[in-house]
């Protein structure tokens, strides 16, 4: 078992440090990139991360690097949160997590933005959810900490390095962290 969780945390921090060159868009502006490349988060993960932030009815979740959707559309599926916000700056990742909503009937209550999400307005969560690197988690802090008192934040695997979590769980070998806003 140590073995097979040391090789996954090999693979995924291969795969997280991996950066995309700029691509310039029709108009000629030089678009930002991915950061990390996408790499799914289990559900039991998934879930045990909706668990430990307590969503509920009422919740507003966002999801900054949103994927294929799965953790958006199971805030409101299984958690019955209000809303659910996905952001993602990739286009490909954007139409598979609406195709994924389509298909999970939870259009109404989720939507993805292909946006940047360190230029994005997140402002009204109540859920931050993350699988991005330490050194991204690092930068999105000042913008997490100006978020509404009671805010809570959860990310899979990679930590804050100046902001202890309030808890830490270990999922199926993978490590989930734990903050609220003060």
């Amino acid at each position: 078992m140590q073995k097979r969780v040391n090789v996954y945390v090999f693979l995924s921090c291969l795969v997280m440090l991996a950066v995309c060159a700029p691509t310039v868009t029709a108009q000629g502006e030089t678009a930002r990139t991915p950061d990390v490349i996408y790499v799914p988060t289990p559900q039991s993960v998934v879930e045990a991360m909706l668990r430990m932030a307590n969503v509920g009815a009422g919740d507003i979740v966002y999801e900054l690097g949103s994927g294929d959707g799965r953790i958006p559309i199971t805030a409101v599926q299984q958690f019955n949160a209000v809303r659910a916000i996905g952001i993602d700056i990739d286009p490909q990742r954007i139409k598979e997590a609406n195709e994924n909503a389509v298909k999970a009937g939870v259009t109404d209550k989720v939507k993805f933005l292909n946006q940047d999400l360190f230029t994005s307005d997140f402002s009204e969560a109540t859920v931050i959810t993350l699988y991005l690197l330490s050194s991204l988690n690092d930068k999105l802090r000042p913008q997490l900490l100006k978020l509404k008192s009671g805010t809570r934040i959860v990310s899979h695997a990679f930590s804050m390095s100046e902001w202890t979590p309030e808890k830490t769980e270990m999922v199926d070998g993978r490590t989930i962290y734990f903050w609220t806003v003060p």
